[in-house]
């Protein structure tokens, strides 16, 4: 297990770890009980029970409403009440009312979809500052966006070091900060994630703690594999195979900032604060243990093209790119071989265009033969140990035949620490269990 150098410790708190009075009174005995977690980030309150709302999804629906001059009255008061009962429940003086008569009134004169949606991290930030003693820091005046809708980097970071400088202990709400033209700018959903790794990286932390709902990483999808491991330590690289086949635990484009000064990660269960959870690094012995984790997501199709001489036409790759390009459609594999070539693209990404690509195709390249194949799952294997354990492919392969799965795709990274494959759709849990059961 990587050492972790001693210094500040950025702590952010999802939604269902703050979505009551009584998560709040765990997250003030977690960042009590270390003197290093001076630096916080919070989410919008999450559901409080199963049939429960997320606050962020009532203030879209506001928005929504108000966009259609319907009234909000009734999604409104749920929002209130969220707020209101737990400031009354921990006692806190904070004058809420007007705060959020003031988010009410902005959201049905014509506010943007932005700004409603980040009022909830907004309000609950300054609740949640009063109850653990910080000073609150807008998010809207330390987050900063260009004109391309990306962070701006240097002047984010500066901005949050300037006004954290000196202070025993600061809390920025996740989620959004400024746009270019001076209106509200979120991530996308899940994006308090990447906040925090933004502060962790502004203040040189020594580790960001991100804290949530279940106790870090498991070796595959609980759902499929009810008893899967815990995954103690994982690599920046790794995390970004599995979180982009569905490994959802953290936002995937949370390990950047971090990942630029080797800060390393460290998933945490706020009802179960003893466990170790995960810790992401940017290196890691792998051992004995040559695969770390599998993954798997639904949804894919691949596009079938054959061609006589396919290898000798130069600019076969790039005029099929082009046609993907031109319909805003990006590629997620490519795998080739001499007069053939797969192209799998997310059904989400072909959603009414698979027809005119189709025919495109047909028209620019000329195929032989030309088919779409829906109805794919990928699945990813991951782990460091792959590039040097004679073997792992073949046993991929053996543990999947034998659990009888057919294999339509085959991909694997430069970096020789995955192996993707592709089944049909009903065969994904089969797959992943057969899987599982070789590696873990």
């Amino acid at each position: 297990m990587a050492e972790i150098r001693d210094g500040l410790r950025v702590v952010k708190f999802g939604g269902t770890s703050v979505a009551t009075a009584g998560q709040l009174r765990k997250v003030r005995a977690i960042v009590e009980a270390d003197p290093r977690r001076r630096a916080i980030v919070v989410s919008a309150p999450g559901k409080a029970h199963p049939k429960d709302t997320k606050i962020t999804d009532l203030l879209y629906l506001a928005h929504e409403l108000a966009s259609k001059d319907q009234p909000i009255d009734p999604v409104w008061r749920q929002i209130e009440e969220r707020f209101l009962g737990i400031a009354r429940e921990l006692g806190l003086r904070l004058e809420l009312p007007p705060l959020l008569a003031e988010a009410k009134r902005r959201i049905e004169e014509g506010a943007s979809a932005d700004y409603a949606a980040s009022r909830g991290e907004a309000i609950h930030g300054l609740l949640c500052a009063e109850w653990l003693d910080a000073e609150y820091i807008d998010a809207a005046e330390v987050v900063f966006f260009d004109r391309t809708g990306r962070l701006d980097e240097a002047r984010t970071y500066a901005a949050i070091r300037a006004r954290c400088q000196g202070a025993r202990r600061v809390l920025i709400p996740g989620f959004y900060g400024t746009a270019a033209n001076g209106g509200i700018k979120t991530f996308s959903r899940g994006g308090s994630d990447i906040t925090g790794s933004i502060v962790a990286h502004a203040l040189d932390a020594a580790l960001y703690e991100n804290w949530t709902d279940v106790s870090g990483f498991r070796m595959t999808d609980p759902r499929i594999v009810p008893d899967a491991k815990g995954i103690s330590e994982i690599t920046y690289g790794e995390l970004r195979e599995l979180s982009y086949m569905g490994a959802n635990v953290l936002h995937e484009e949370a390990v950047f900032p971090v990942r630029a000064k080797g800060i390393p990660i460290q998933i945490k269960n706020t009802d179960r604060p003893e466990d170790p959870g995960t810790l992401i690094v940017a290196e890691r012995d792998p051992g004995h243990q040559v695969v770390v984790g599998i993954a798997g997501t639904r949804g894919f199709t691949v596009i079938a093209l054959e061609k006589t001489l396919m290898n000798a036409e130069v600019g076969f790759a790039r005029r099929v790119l082009d046609v993907f390009a031109s319909h805003g459609v990006s590629i997620e594999h490519m795998p080739t071989g001499i007069d053939t070539m797969s192209v799998v693209v997310s059904d989400r990404q072909l959603e009414g265009k698979l027809e005119v690509i189709l025919e495109e195709l047909q028209a620019t390249v000329h195929p032989d033969s030309l088919k779409a194949l829906p109805g794919m799952a990928l699945i990813a294997t991951v782990g460091l140990g792959m590039n040097h354990a004679i073997g792992t492919a073949a046993r991929l392969f053996t543990a999947l035949a034998r659990a009888r799965v057919n294999v339509r795709m085959i991909d694997q990274g430069s970096s020789e620490q995955n192996i993707i494959v592709g089944v049909e759709e009903d065969d994904l849990a089969t797959a992943i269990r057969a899987l599982y059961a070789e590696f873990a």
